[in-house]
């Protein structure tokens, strides 16, 4: 495996594997890589002949009060994991590499519409950073494929809109969300939970899957199901931030006519955000669970 740093050392490589007739998949990242990084990883080896992973903490996507400085990185184990996956390129840039001129001159990446409301709404400003460096790396790596976890769905579904918008050559693929025994979505936050707060946490899966029960069994009372979702997760000691049943593909507020659906929900357990997520296709009666 490659440890790569410049992005003139990167943009070599590249354009070796290219002249070679290769394909290439990316998985950006911002380290502190678990389970549901490696999936992504391994799914990505099946996509192309090689894989490169990017792990760079992006200042743009975190907002005022949020944990840029706390967040947590682990560059060492997070490079041993990747080894043994057979990474071919782990590129790790500084701040300076990807943002020349400092945020303030930084140009811009913004997609409307879809990353209004849910995580945009409670972050300002966050897909903006999001849509920026991802393109900034699709630009670098001009990957064919480029591997998202399904458990950020908003994220995936506003990349998806900017390559489609942009006329991007990349093929986004959308890998479904890696559990917890317990059902908890794995993510880099939940290092920040103690382990009762962990059995407290599984709360929100469990209350995703009595709404999509719902949603199954012909309940079609949107709010009504929400509002009760977020009763249930006050009684199991999490604060709500949003719990919502949209359209899967636009992300707008579920109609009746709508039969792909996914219910998306955010919640505080201390000082912590949890995301979930969980995709109900109604023709089919079939609960998707990501």
């Amino acid at each position: 495996m490659q440890s790569i740093t410049e992005i003139k050392s990167l943009r070599s490589q590249i354009k070796a594997w290219r002249q070679a007739g290769l394909s290439i998949a990316l998985v950006p990242t911002m380290g502190n890589l678990h389970q549901g990084h490696f999936s992504l990883v391994e799914k990505a080896k099946t996509m192309a002949d090689k894989v490169v992973v990017s792990i760079f903490v992006n200042p743009m996507q975190f907002g005022v009060n949020e944990d840029l400085n706390n967040y947590p990185r682990t560059l060492n184990a997070d490079k041993q994991g990747l080894a043994e996956l057979g990474t071919d390129i782990v590129f790790t840039p500084s701040v300076s590499a990807i943002y020349p001129n400092g945020l303030g001159a930084q140009s811009f990446v913004d997609v409307p519409d879809i990353s209004m409301g849910y995580c945009g709404g409670s972050r300002p400003g966050h897909f903006k950073g999001v849509a920026t460096v991802v393109t900034k790396l699709f630009n670098l790596v001009q990957p064919d494929f480029a591997c998202f976890g399904e458990k950020d769905f908003q994220q995936l579904q506003v990349i998806k809109t900017m390559v489609r918008d942009l006329s991007i050559p990349v093929e986004v693929i959308g890998v479904p969300t890696t559990r917890e025994v317990s059902g908890l979505a794995m993510s880099s936050r939940n290092g920040y939970l103690s382990e009762s707060q962990k059995s407290t946490a599984t709360a929100l899966f469990k209350t995703l899957n009595n709404c999509a029960e719902q949603l199954l069994a012909g309940q079609r009372d949107f709010s009504a199901i929400c509002q009760q979702a977020k009763e249930s997760l006050i009684a199991a000691g999490l604060k709500p931030d949003y719990f919502e049943i949209a359209q899967r593909d636009t992300l707008k507020n579920a109609t009746l006519d709508d039969d792909k659906l996914v219910i998306l929900a955010a919640a505080f357990l201390g000082e912590v955000r949890l995301i979930d997520n969980l995709q109900v296709d109604i023709n089919n009666n079939n609960q998707e669970q990501v």
